[in-house]
């Protein structure tokens, strides 16, 4: 449970922003759960941290169920939220190959467009591997978006192939 002052809301909105980072469910007006693992150790200790700072108060605790009934329906809660920030991420995927077919489309073909790209890319990397550290019951999107990186990664080499190939490209010569 985190209790903040109602001002400034620069507190309330850095632990909010905290929690949402590593995936924290909301449960209600300041009750935040993750499943009990260590890869969400780092992330509680900073939003307790920033309560702290803040002037906050904040109570632990490490809960179960009062029966099976109640984990299966957290793991669901859990694995739901995943399954929305897989399909987020999947949405953001089609927007990068978007991007490189018009890039191809109408023969941008910079290092400096490519450089941007690469950077694009590397922001969905990161990302997948954020997701893929705090999905720890397996939402079923997870497997495509794995498979949908890898689409991404090709297509951005095909890109820089085709970047280099345009730089090289001497005068007269078709592409």
């Amino acid at each position: 449970m985190i209790k903040l002052p109602t001002e400034p809301s620069r507190h309330r909105v850095a632990v909010w922003r905290e929690l949402r980072r590593i995936g924290a469910l909301s449960l209600g007006q300041g009750i935040w759960a993750v499943p009990d693992v260590p890869v969400f150790a780092a992330g509680i200790a900073r939003a307790l941290e920033l309560t702290e700072q803040s002037g906050g108060q904040a109570v632990t605790l490490n809960a179960s169920g009062r029966g099976p009934e109640d984990a299966a329906r957290f793991q669901a809660l859990f694995t739901a939220a995943r399954s929305a920030d897989w399909t987020e991420f999947l949405g953001d995927c089609g927007k990068f190959e978007d991007e490189l077919a018009k890039e191809i489309r109408i023969a941008k073909f910079t290092l400096a467009e490519l450089e941007e790209e690469e950077q694009s890319l590397e922001r969905l990397r990161r990302w997948h591997r954020d997701l893929t550290a705090r999905d720890v019951f397996g939402a079923p999107e997870a497997a495509e978006a794995g498979e949908r990186l890898g689409q991404c990664a090709a297509a951005c080499e095909d890109y820089a192939e085709r970047v280099f190939a345009a730089l090289h490209q001497t005068p007269g010569q078709d592409r």
